[in-house]
């Protein structure tokens, strides 16, 4: 059964604009880039929540705008212009693959090999307040890199059998836009690293990286530097926009 999402606003969340849609069946809200959805037709994506199917209709912006402009040069009986008619089966773009965030959590992403404590992992990154996603390999992960809007990454070296130089789970971050990279953490365990040694983390575009040995101390790693990013990111922002940047 279709669930279709009727209503929808829309706002600018890190630098573009955003629809905002609400699963009629659970009624989590997800951040849909505008970017990502054809202009004339309606697509579907799966709730993330429940799996129900969503159908977004960029359409209906189209209408809601025209309703709110004020007629010029018109008569006050003339009809505004109508929509197009839409049908439950008019979904060109169907099943497209769209990047989109729930509203109400941030999203982690773990990656761990066979030598790591998953499940210690986990704990923390939730008392850290993100929803979980665990996978067990490349292929699987990168294809939830490209459905969703991740906050949290953590990557392990030797994750499905690949060093963190021939990750291609890093190579696909590290060619993201700026846009996005901004807002996600990446966090990244391995033998080789000195827990929270800067330049290293710099010269492979990490946020933090941390010695497996360390695990104990993962809270305090990623909360300490999480929120040294965050404040670095408002300043750093708010520049931007006294400057017109932004």
């Amino acid at each position: 059964m279709i669930n279709t999402a009727k209503k929808t606003t829309f706002r600018d969340l890190s630098g573009g604009q955003n629809m905002e849609v609400t699963c009629d069946k659970c009624h989590v809200k997800l951040n849909v880039p505008d970017e990502k959805i054809p202009k004339n037709n309606a697509v579907k994506i799966n709730c993330p929540k429940c799996s129900s199917e969503i159908v977004i209709d960029p359409r209906e912006k189209v209408l809601s705008n025209k309703a709110t402009q004020p007629e010029q040069g018109n008569s006050g009986d003339q009809k505004a212009e109508e929509a197009p008619e839409t049908s439950a089966g008019d979904h060109s773009g169907d099943n497209i693959g769209l990047q989109f965030s729930l509203d109400d959590s941030k999203l982690a992403l773990v990656m761990t090999n066979n030598d790591i404590d998953t499940e210690k992992i986990k704990d923390v990154v939730e008392k850290l307040g993100y929803r979980i996603t665990t996978t067990e390999n490349t292929r699987d992960a990168l294809i939830k890199m490209k459905e969703h809007l991740y906050d949290l990454f953590i990557l392990t070296d030797g994750f499905d059998n690949n060093t963190l130089s021939a990750s291609p789970v890093l190579n696909y971050l590290n060619n993201i836009s700026m846009a996005d990279r901004r807002r996600m953490f990446i966090a990244l365990i391995g033998d080789q690293f000195k827990s929270m040694d800067e330049p290293a983390a710099f010269s492979i575009s990490a946020d933090v990286v941390i010695n497996s040995s360390d695990q104990e101390k993962l809270f305090s790693i990623l909360k300490k530097s999480i929120v040294e990013k965050e404040r670095f990111y408002s300043v750093f922002m708010e520049i931007l926009k006294e400057t017109g940047r932004y």
